[in-house]
């Protein structure tokens, strides 16, 4: 199996919506962003499925030393080997994927968030970071692209938290802030027994409105003359968009459930948003 076989095998594996954004683009910038995601998913699930956080600490330093190596042109492992022709090509930077790690570091040292700044902070390293790195594989020629890449990622992740509050609670993590947890009377205790009521749909409406602004601001920060270019990310931003509406049309039954929508729906929905433009 070849390098780039393995990461689309690990993009087309993980059932994600960003799978179904790659499908239009260039072949070659398929390549980069599958391998990017490849990476993004390989450091994610070193955090996700190992049990023993001491191992975990091990493999995440295993991967800055890796990226280290594929920058002094190393690389080993089939992702680093696949993604290193394109760091150059689209101007990548290794600093902005040892943040990646940084922040998968970062679930390993907190389970909980005091305040909106200090997710923002996480959700800069998961998600804002990847949007910069993916902007640059899509193509711009504006640098305020790179802004409504990070302000996009930020969107993207609010969306995934309000999606994964249950899961995530089960695994001893809640990533809503603890003042909003305060605000509207919804105690830790209630998201880890899952105990739905009408102080979390309200807590979840406000988390809902505020990742709505967050892909307003993203919008309105993309530059026209690269909204083509960037085709890619709006169609992610539809996806995940479209996932926000259900679930809160579904009353924010999260805490028991992980919705989703089907792969036809994402395919046309990616479909639709490639044709608009």
């Amino acid at each position: 199996m070849s390098p780039d076989e393995y990461c689309q095998q690990k993009a087309a594996a993980s059932g994600s919506s960003f799978y179904y954004s790659f499908l239009f683009l260039p072949q070659e910038r398929r390549r980069a962003i599958t391998a990017l995601y490849a990476f993004c998913r390989e450091v994610d699930d070193t955090v996700d499925e190992c049990t023993d956080e001491a191992v975990a600490r091990n493999k995440l330093a295993w991967w800055r030393r890796e990226i280290s190596a594929m920058v002094a042109g190393n690389p080993s492992h089939p992702v680093t080997l696949a993604l290193a022709p394109h760091m150059a090509t689209y101007q990548l930077d290794a600093k902005h994927l040892q943040a990646i790690i940084d922040g998968m570091e970062m679930d390993l040292n907190q389970t909980r968030y005091l305040d909106y700044p200090g997710l923002q902070k996480y959700c800069w390293h998961v998600a804002g970071v990847v949007g910069i790195l993916s902007a640059s594989i899509f193509g711009l020629t504006d640098p305020q692209t790179k802004l409504y890449a990070e302000k996009l990622g930020l969107a993207l992740q609010l969306t995934n938290i309000i999606r994964d509050v249950g899961e995530d609670a089960r695994k001893g993590r809640i990533y809503l802030p603890v003042n909003d947890l305060q605000q509207f009377k919804v105690t830790a205790a209630d998201l880890l027994n899952a105990r739905h009521s009408e102080n979390f749909e309200k807590l979840m409406q406000f988390q809902t409105d505020r990742a709505k602004a967050a892909y307003e601001e993203a919008y309105a920060l993309l530059p026209a003359k690269d909204r083509k270019a960037q085709r890619t990310g709006l169609i992610m931003a539809a996806i995940y968009r479209t996932l926000l509406d259900e679930i809160e049309h579904d009353g924010y039954h999260v805490l028991t459930q992980r919705i989703s929508l089907t792969p036809i729906r994402k395919l046309w929905i990616a479909w639709k948003t490639y044709v608009r433009g």
